[in-house]
């Protein structure tokens, strides 16, 4: 899983860069024993996506977000208005996750508690792409793309990598 997990962060690093800036001058790492420690801690009573670390990596940003959704959760769509991409990396569970299309019953966009851009939830989402993701899975959404779990089958934990070109993610 490190391994996967620093291969995943050098590919976001070396096709991110927006700009020329200064090198960052030391690395980041965040360990199995930490990511599994993360996840623990999460509330366990409810959908948590929170930043592990958010580093500046030269001229952008980098964030490592942990979530835990717990079985039971309902179905939920949102679309992020921001260039901030979302890698996702499944570290247990599995469901049927929804990307693409037009949020269903788009409520008004409101302040982001991920980072400094606006969110718009939905009922779900019309005419999207469904695929079952499971342990293992990498899914990488745009920013500004629909995106939902329309069903699980148990609780799913994942990493999230956000590559932040815009400098929106607060340093962690």
């Amino acid at each position: 899983m490190r391994k996967i997990i620093t291969g995943m962060f050098l590919l976001l690093i070396a096709s991110s860069a927006k700009t020329q800036a200064q090198a960052p001058t030391a690395a980041t790492d965040i360990t199995a024993a930490q990511v599994q420690a993360f996840i623990k801690g999460a509330p366990q009573d409810r959908n948590s996506d929170r930043p592990m670390r958010v580093v500046d990596a030269g001229g952008y940003r980098v964030g490592i977000f942990g979530v835990f959704r717990p079985k039971g959760t309902p179905p939920n769509a949102t679309m992020h208005q921001t260039n901030v991409a979302e890698v996702y990396y499944v570290l247990e569970g599995a469901g049927m996750l929804v990307t693409g299309g037009t949020l269903k019953k788009p409520a008004t966009p409101r302040a982001s508690n991920l980072g400094n851009w606006t969110d718009v939830a939905g009922d779900g989402i019309d005419g999207g792409v469904s695929r079952r993701v499971a342990k293992g899975d990498v899914i990488i959404i745009p920013g500004g793309v629909p995106h939902g779990w329309a069903s699980q089958e148990g609780d799913v934990t994942y990493l999230i990598v956000r590559p932040d070109p815009d400098k929106k993610l607060s340093l962690k």
